[in-house]
């Protein structure tokens, strides 16, 4: 394996990936790993890390059930979609993040600060906007890789973002004509805030636990 494959993405963007994304990084019994390839998977990994959470906080503080059904959704999808993506990140030498974006770690604090009706709007909102605005990079990646492990992560990642999706629109509270304002205004690629931070050297990595394993919350091993 080359080193290329273990140095941590520089740059992410939500809708932009690498500077050369087709550029071959690695060679795999898989097939080739490219720039792209690795940033989705870093992408789908700082997704959960801050979704998941807010899948709890709706258990939590939800005022509707459709509200609290999205969050075990959003439990459930984004734990079964970490381990995956963990699974191929060892596979392919890629290294994941530990924490979100400091974008992401804006939408959970802003979360975590509202309540009531508030916070099933806004997180109605926020959720469906942020899953929408991964679409066209699930179907890119699916379309264009030609290693396999990365493939199924696409597949997964594209059933749970359905998923997830249509669970948040069942809420009602999904502002559609904002959303795809929101959706089409693509950030700047070129913006540090939309970049997870690189794990501690040694550190171990974070995993998501499902709700049927009686601890809806992140171990580390």
């Amino acid at each position: 394996m080359t080193i290329g494959s273990l140095v941590y993405p520089a740059m992410l963007g939500v809708n932009t990936v690498g500077n050369a994304p087709a550029r071959i990084i690695d060679t795999t019994p898989t097939g080739p790993l490219t720039e792209a390839d690795r940033d989705f998977v870093v992408k789908v990994r700082a997704a959960g890390l801050w979704e998941y959470p807010v899948g709890r906080m709706a258990l939590e503080k939800g005022t509707t059930k459709p509200v609290r059904i999205a969050g075990e959704h959003l439990i459930d999808g984004h734990a079964s979609l970490d381990a995956a993506c963990r699974r191929v990140a060892g596979q392919l030498g890629i290294t994941l993040p530990n924490q979100p974006s400091s974008q992401q770690r804006g939408f959970v604090d802003q979360l975590n600060a509202d309540a009531g009706r508030q916070f099933d709007t806004d997180m109605a909102n926020i959720l469906r906007m942020t899953h929408a605005q991964i679409f066209p990079t699930i179907a890119s990646i699916r379309a264009t890789t030609r290693n396999s492990l990365i493939r199924a992560l696409a597949d997964q990642a594209n059933d749970t973002v359905l998923d997830h999706i249509t669970v948040l629109e069942k809420t009602g509270l999904v502002d559609f004509t904002q959303a795809n304002v929101q959706v089409t205004s693509s950030p700047r690629p070129s913006d540090p805030a939309l970049t997870p931070p690189p794990p501690a050297p040694g550190s171990p990595v974070v995993a998501l636990t499902p709700r049927a394993s009686g601890s809806a919350s992140p171990t580390a091993g």
